[in-house]
């Protein structure tokens, strides 16, 4: 089983980086007291293959027991755990920063002491675990999407890429527009199905209809510009550190035009490996 322990200063971004670890398949616990590790390790042991990558957050908010981490990962691999630690770090500047941003206090703040004392001193306590760490990550410059590139590099595996998940949405403006909407597009500029009586009662599903709203050249032109548009924008959204996205479609009533265009676009994407859902809100309304 792999155990890997993040630890580091407080601050530092050990939270963040267990969300990350999270989306990787590792099961993550925050704060786990020191003394309950062993017991925790042997409880998914016993599961017998369910837990096989396990991530414990722990630090000096355990004060006591904390001291007892070289112990207890010694423990551990004796039990053949392949134990890992992960030592998140920041320089003193970023860390009083955040602290003051946050308002909150340092775990190690006393009265009269200054955070960059509290800092100080916490790092200091952490020396020896920071020197036996198998990696240290220094977040101070990262922003979130840097952080979960530098993570992914370290703990995905081989050959596993990083991935957005994208959902195409087709919706009705009567309707209101997608509040988790990150794109929205207007198709209401296009030729209207609804207006020929054959068609009125189908919906973008539909071949008849699908085939009407595609005939028209403004239609072929939008969708190829929008497919050009996203194709350009994933990449960057990914290295911003964006793990979904939802494309709206929108036309009148949200079943017609933005159907066709949304399923269109859905079936664009997985052609090109890109993991893609399609959802029709308002296509029964």
């Amino acid at each position: 089983m792999e155990f890997l322990i993040i630890t580091g200063l407080s601050g530092a971004g050990k939270t963040r980086a267990a969300d990350v670890l999270e989306d990787l398949d590792y099961y993550c616990v925050d704060n786990l007291p020191v003394a309950l590790m062993t017991r925790f390790a042997e409880l998914c042991l016993d599961t017998r293959g369910r837990y096989e990558k396990v991530a414990l957050v722990t630090d000096i908010r355990d004060r006591e027991g904390f001291g007892e981490l070289p112990n207890t990962i010694e423990e551990l691999r004796k039990m053949e755990c392949d134990v890992r630690i992960l030592y998140m770090d920041a320089d003193v500047q970023t860390l009083v920063r955040r602290y003051k941003e946050s308002r909150r206090p340092h775990p190690l703040a006393e009265k009269g002491m200054t955070t960059e004392e509290a800092v100080a001193k916490e790092e200091e306590l952490l020396a020896p675990i920071k020197r036996s760490a198998d990696y240290v990550v220094n977040s101070s410059s990262m922003t979130l999407g840097v952080l979960q590139n530098r993570l992914f590099a370290l703990f995905a595996g081989e050959g596993r890429k990083r991935e957005l998940a994208v959902t195409v949405m087709s919706f009705g403006f009567k309707h209101g527009i997608p509040l988790d909407a990150d794109l929205v597009f207007d198709a209401r500029f296009l030729p209207n199905p609804f207006y020929v009586d054959s068609l009125r009662t189908m919906s973008g599903l539909d071949r008849p209809v699908a085939e009407f709203v595609f005939s028209h050249q403004q239609t072929r032109t939008f969708l190829e510009k929008l497919e050009e548009m996203i194709a350009f924008l994933l990449p960057y959204y990914i290295e911003e550190g964006k793990v979904a996205l939802t494309i709206a479609i929108g036309c009148t009533g949200g079943r017609h035009r933005s159907v066709a265009l949304a399923d269109a676009l859905h079936k664009h994407l997985l052609a090109n490996n890109i993991n893609s859902v399609n959802i029709n809100r308002d296509i029964d309304k």
